[in-house]
């Protein structure tokens, strides 16, 4: 008795192993250049679709999901600094990519100072370290007024990288009338 399937099974299989086999590893994720110890990043082929260099570019970021844990890092934010160093790595001057992120809902937390944090999780903010880096490289952070006072957070709670908008609301209708480009996820 022939079994044609099984050999076939087989061949497709012994395919598989090869090509895995001979596909060459992704070089892990890195940090920096622009914010050190976050927002890793992978290389891509130099001639990668990308910004154009020596043009200057107006981002926001809406920011309304946090960490998974209170001690966890909040991912959005460290997509900020991947922004910076992804781009800065490509060639793009820093300076020609302006940054602004509005932090609303659950993210609202992650914006408070250690002190506040402390009150609130029993624990230091994670994301003081990386809210200060953010600020040094010049990118403006905006926490939703309406969402901070919903939450019981006073102005004085806030990590003093952040500054207190009317609304996250308002905040996008400003950005985007000041020419900021939204990235919509």
């Amino acid at each position: 008795m022939r079994y044609p399937r099984a050999r076939t099974v087989a061949c497709f299989l012994a395919i598989l192993v090869a090509t895995v086999t001979v596909a060459a590893p992704v070089p892990p994720a890195t940090e920096g250049p622009v914010i050190e110890n976050y927002g890793a990043v992978y290389p891509v082929p130099g001639d990668a679709y990308n910004l154009v260099r020596g043009k200057r570019y107006k981002v926001v970021m809406d920011i309304s999901g946090s960490g998974e844990f209170a001690m966890a890092i909040n991912p959005h934010l460290d997509s900020a600094a991947r922004l910076l160093n992804m781009e800065a790595r490509s060639g793009i001057d820093p300076h020609d990519l302006k940054l602004a992120l509005v932090v609303h809902g659950e993210a609202t937390k992650d914006l408070l100072n250690d002190q506040a944090y402390r009150e609130q999780f029993g624990i230091y903010n994670p994301n003081t370290r990386l809210l200060d880096a953010l600020e040094s490289a010049g990118v403006e952070i905006l926490v939703c007024g309406q969402s901070a006072a919903a939450k019981g957070f006073r102005p004085a709670d806030f990590n003093p990288a952040t500054r207190i908008a009317v609304s996250a609301m308002t905040a996008h209708v400003r950005l985007q009338a000041e020419g900021y480009v939204e990235i919509p996820f």
